[in-house]
């Protein structure tokens, strides 16, 4: 009977199941589905990379996308990322892009969980990996930063296991293999210098505990631990030296991630901002995180500490770091949680509330008892293989459409551009991103999503024009600009409509094509749209509130 009930057990899900299935329900209940994932078309021109590389057999060193700056120096940073997308695309299309993106998330945050688990019971490791999770989704984009994430799990899970004195697995030293897989993370995305940071900063935690440990007798072993955490750490460095561009990568990323003008322009490098609907989220595990570094820093344990200040301070320069910061923080906040429930009930505090600690404890209690019998997860099996039906079914429900939104990028004008092969389109960044995956290599562009690449003088050009600053049109000449690609409510529309050198070819409400009117006679303007322009032309002369993002702010991978 007891061997049967065991059997029950193991088909219903686990705690584990749902953190698996976690980034799932999100993505469709909370969030837009796959339309989030692919929101930002950066992913375009990431699967055109990969295929230019499996073509032609090695990694492009220079520019193989835009007419404004052809053959210019590039550092395809994410190659093998690249690669493994245009794989991916090719044996399945972005539905195949998209169901690994969500595998990478789901085990990215099943992996966190597991992770937190160690530190505290079932019930808060849930709820703590729910709201990094939650606040991570501010940056779930089927991108190669996606792998960055999960690296920083497996390697925190590794570190972790050499704090607790494990420091070998499969007979191999831990700290030896972190550099061998800093090789893969450096090649599949440019974040890899976080597993490094990571490595030190557990170093750093024991030099602070040999400087202020009271105990001469564990001065020796911090110092020798300090030594090997550096050791790695450096080792790590020195293996991502291991690429295409060599040392010239870590010039490249310097310059670039210290360059002031991205935390002006670029959305991702801004500081970020508390309005923002996951905000809470994020201002929830700040606070528990402080509470939880001051608590550690008391009982003399600094590694959490430092990882806690360091990756705050990361998060509130740039909103890029917060998910980050978000699963560095979940196991140390986790771990106060605990010890606080632990000692709540023989606390000098409120009756009743020693009675909900101590009934929440046995409740944990049990629940962690019951989560030690092994499961088959056949619910996490089930809930990937039923995303997968709905995302390759016939004709799936929206939230499952494996496209770029045709309302949001202009898929209605690409047969008028596609039809005029000598078409040097000017367009903002992310419709750029967007013509490199739906016209290249037929037609090239003149700015996309690759920011450090144009660098800050182009990019300030391209902004100037967007907002009809003074020169506008001299810059366009410059470039033999003869089609523009525009939403409505762009200022440049509006000046295009008003200037006698540009024609109006295609107006479908979500996009506009202006060609020069020297290459114009003759042609009538096709309109898509039910309403034929009627009623924007006011709109879009003048500047509205929302043109900053387009024409300011900028994301990037």
């Amino acid at each position: 009977m007891e061997a049967r009930s065991q059997f029950a057990v193991k088909l219903l899900p686990s705690l584990a199941d749902f953190a698996f299935l976690m980034p799932i329900v999100f993505l469709f209940g909370r969030m837009e589905g796959v339309k989030t994932l692919l929101g930002d078309c950066d992913t375009g021109w990431h699967i055109r990379t990969g295929e230019w590389i499996l073509a032609n057999g090695w990694v492009p060193m220079r520019d193989i996308f835009s007419f404004s700056k052809p053959g210019a120096p590039w550092f395809a940073w994410e190659w093998l990322s690249d690669v493994l997308f245009a794989r991916l695309n090719a044996l399945g299309g972005l539905q195949a892009l998209v169901m690994f993106t969500i595998l990478m998330l789901s085990v990215t945050f099943g992996a966190l969980f597991l992770l937190v688990r160690r530190k505290s019971n079932p019930i808060v490791a849930i709820a703590v990996t729910m709201l990094a999770a939650a606040a991570s989704s501010i940056h779930w984009l089927a991108r190669p930063h996606l792998f960055t994430l999960l690296f920083l799990v497996l390697f925190y899970a590794a570190l972790e296991q050499v704090q607790e004195g494990r420091t070998r697995l499969l007979r191999v030293p831990i700290l030896a293999a972190l550099p061998v897989v800093t090789i893969l993370w450096t090649n599949l995305h440019g974040g890899f210098f976080v597993g490094a940071l990571m490595i030190l900063a557990y170093g750093g935690g024991e030099i602070l505990r040999l400087v202020f440990c009271p105990n001469a007798a564990d001065r020796r072993p911090a110092w020798l631990k300090a030594r090997s955490y550096f050791l790695s750490g450096l080792a790590c460095l020195a293996a991502s030296l291991i690429n295409p561009y060599t040392y010239h990568l870590h010039v490249h990323m310097a310059q670039y991630l210290g360059d002031p003008w991205n935390s002006q322009h670029i959305m991702e490098f801004l500081s970020p901002t508390f309005h923002h609907p996951t905000a809470i989220f994020f201002e929830a595990m700040l606070v528990m995180a402080v509470a939880a570094a001051v608590w550690n820093l008391r009982q003399g344990r600094f590694t959490e500490a430092l990882l806690v200040f360091v990756w705050a301070h990361g998060a509130l320069l740039a909103a890029r770091n917060i998910p980050i910061f978000m699963i560095v923080a979940a196991p140390p906040v986790a771990a106060a949680i605990q010890q606080w429930l632990v000692h709540l009930p023989d606390l000098n505090v409120a009756a009743w509330l020693r009675g909900v600690a101590g009934k929440f404890n046995r409740v944990a209690e049990e629940t962690g008892e019951t989560e030690t019998i092994a499961r088959l997860h056949l619910v996490s099996v089930l809930g990937v293989l039923l995303v997968a039906a709905l995302i390759y079914a016939p004709h799936p429900p929206k939230k499952f459409r494996a496209e770029f939104d045709p309302t949001s990028y202009p898929a209605g004008a690409l047969a008028t551009l596609r039809a005029d092969p000598g078409g040097r389109i000017f367009t903002y960044d992310q419709w750029g991103d967007y013509l490199i995956y739906s016209l290249y290599p037929g037609h090239k562009v003149f700015i996309d999503g690759r920011s450090d690449f144009y660098g800050d003088d182009f990019d300030n050009k391209c902004i100037d024009v967007l907002n009809v600053k003074y020169g506008w049109e001299k810059t366009l000449g410059e470039f033999g600009v003869n089609t523009i690609l525009m939403p409505p409510s762009a200022p440049l529309s509006g000046a295009l409509k008003e200037s006698s050198r540009w024609r109006l070819v295609y107006d479908d409400g979500i996009a506009l094509v202006f060609r020069s009117a020297s290459r114009t006679v003759g042609v009538q303007v096709s309109v898509a749209h039910a309403g034929g322009g009627e009623g924007r032309d006011r709109e879009i002369t003048k500047t509205l509130a929302s043109d900053p993002a387009i024409t300011t702010t900028k994301p990037k991978t």
